[in-house]
Order: C-alpha cells, then sequence, then structure tokens
C-alpha cells in the first residue's frame, strides 16, 4: 500500500545539539537549519539516478 505525498511533511530534528527543519515533499528532501534559509537539497529523480552526494554516501554506507 503506498500513500501519496501531496502535501509536504515538517519535522523539526537536531543533528549534533543544532536544530533543523526536515521537509519531505513529492519532488524530495530538504534540511535547513534553524534560522537559515537555505539547506540541503535532494530531488528524488537525483536520489533514484545516483547523482548526490547522498546517494553515494548511501551506497558506501550499505557496500553498495
Amino acid at each position: 500500500m503506498t500513500t501519496k505525498l501531496d502535501k509536504p511533511i515538517r519535522r523539526e530534528i537536531v543533528i549534533e545539539d543544532k536544530p533543523y527543519t526536515l521537509t519531505i515533499d513529492g519532488d524530495g528532501l530538504k534540511l535547513v537549519e534553524k534560522g537559515r534559509r537555505n539547506g540541503q537539497e535532494v530531488r528524488w529523480r537525483d536520489l533514484v539516478n545516483g547523482d548526490t552526494a547522498l546517494s553515494a554516501a548511501l551506497g558506501a554506507s550499505t557496500g553498495g
């Protein structure tokens, strides 16, 4: 069963004692440090095609 992601999901998370906002939507995900406007963004298309540093890191961590 799948659920369409038609509205962005926003969650606050803490990484190394710094607060961030993680946004997940139909295009991808974005991680922004609280109080800042710009952050790291990954498009699902790029992740699937292996065109991001994140996908390289995931491949390294899984042995792929």
